[in-house]
């Protein structure tokens, strides 16, 4: 296999692999290839990827090779992470993501019991758009995982920390400022019900009831 034909089949198992790719790893799937020709075809690319300025380059990290993109477009890719949340929270989302703000540390089970529906599918939705995370375990029979927000949350809202969240009838204003939610037309906020600072999915079940009142706790 020539370096031309090698390189392709390197990027390709590369891209595959997302993490850390080692040479021993890359020499046992193409075992034709010997470590001198497969670590110059590695060189290569690096190199090809640097010279062209292109916004993928090739790493070597963790003991082994990476694709990623360049480190000074991550505010690129911060931003279009931070519209691709905001765009797809439903309402379920919004209420829960408010809970935890409002309420953190606080389990599933308690978020469950304000809305009333399972919150599984939600939990797991917020901590794939990084606006939530895994704050540790509650000291109490069972030790359920207990959550809270994230940094990227605070970004979100332009909040210096938790201390300075607003009250529920201000959130919606804050994330609106912050472009958290559609350019459209909304409903105006209702005394008792949660506020909407993401765009909502209008199929999605009915908000809190007016009696499910939150005030911040912050710790």
């Amino acid at each position: 296999m020539d370096n031309h034909e090698l390189k392709a089949v390197v990027e390709a198992l590369l891209f595959a692999a997302g993490d850390p790719v080692s040479l021993d790893s890359l020499v046992a799937v193409i075992d034709e290839v010997k470590r001198p020709q497969l670590r110059e075809v590695l060189t290569e690319l690096q190199n090809e990827y640097r010279q062209s300025e292109r916004g993928i380059d090739l790493y070597e990290v963790a003991g082994g090779f990476q694709l990623g993109t360049r480190a000074d477009l991550a505010p690129w890719i911060k931003k279009m992470e931070r519209s691709r949340a905001s765009a797809r929270l439903s309402r379920p989302g919004l209420e829960t993501l408010a809970i935890i703000a409002y309420k953190q540390p606080v389990t599933r089970a308690e978020i469950e019991a304000i809305r009333g529906v399972d919150a599984a599918g939600v939990l797991k939705t917020l901590l794939e758009r990084k606006v939530v995370r895994i704050a540790g375990r509650k000291e109490v029979p069972g030790r359920p995982m207990v959550y809270g927000t994230t940094k990227d949350f605070l970004e979100y809202l332009g909040l210096p920390n938790l201390s300075a969240l607003p009250t529920l009838k201000e959130f919606s204003e804050v994330a609106d400022a912050a472009s958290m939610i559609a350019d459209r037309e909304s409903d105006p906020i209702r005394q008792g019900e949660l506020p909407l600072p993401f765009e909502t999915d209008d199929t999605a079940t009915e908000p809190l009831p007016p009696n499910a009142v939150l005030e911040p706790t912050v710790r």
